[in-house]
């Protein structure tokens, strides 16, 4: 009987240090090798480093939400308001991406500092940036949008 659930996918602990163990360079990025790991087994999650990211788009996403544990660091969140600006997100192709919003900042949002250890949920449909003075390292989980 062939079943259409996902498969599962054990990640390693030497995985997640081996790519903790990277060292910082300037920008946001998806970390290697959970990132390469994570597209193989079509995984929900990956590491993301904020090096010097004093400029980021706000985005909004319309079919995930995002869930963000701080692992190191300290990193500028503004969530929630209104984005401004707002333009439709390209994919890796370049073509056009109507499931993410792009948009150079957010009116109104919260600001907030995520400290290791702090957890922060971004629901579909809000408006998120995030910017970073020094070096952070994040999960991030997208969570589909569930249906009704």
């Amino acid at each position: 009987m062939k079943s259409d659930l996902p498969k599962c996918a054990l990640v390693p602990k030497k995985m997640i240090e081996r790519t903790l163990a990277s060292p910082p360079a300037p920008g946001k990025k998806l970390l290697e090798p959970l990132l390469s790991f994570a597209a193989a087994h079509n995984l929900p999650f990956n590491i993301l480093e904020d090096h010097e990211v004093t400029e980021n788009d706000a985005e909004v996403h319309t079919q995930t939400g995002d869930l963000w544990h701080c692992l190191e660091g300290e990193v500028i969140f503004v969530y929630g308001g209104t984005l401004t600006h707002a333009r439709t997100g390209k994919k890796a192709d370049g073509t056009s991406d109507r499931r993410e919003l792009k948009g150079k900042k957010i009116n109104n949002g919260t600001r907030t500092i995520l400290k290791q250890g702090d957890w922060l949920w971004i629901p579909s449909g809000q408006p998120h940036q995030h910017l970073c003075a020094k070096t952070a390292r994040l999960i991030i989980i997208k969570i589909p949008l569930g249906k009704n």
